[in-house]
């Protein structure tokens, strides 16, 4: 679910934005690192406090 919200929300975004993804879900950052790479999205960061994972994405230039 954490992929498919981010690839909706970076879709209505404007080039550069950032965006701060938060999920529980244990495989999203790997999902979401694959995603950024295929589709020339940037991951940011991410860390992990309390079983929260904080990712921050950033929407591709075009």
């Amino acid at each position: 679910m954490p992929m498919l919200r981010t690839k909706k929300a970076l879709a209505k975004m404007q080039p550069g934005e950032k965006l701060l993804v938060q999920a529980t879900d244990p495989h999203a950052l790997r999902d979401l690192s694959q995603f950024a790479d295929q589709t020339g999205n940037k991951l940011l960061s991410s860390s992990e406090e309390d079983g929260i994972i904080n990712i921050v994405m950033q929407r591709k230039e075009e």
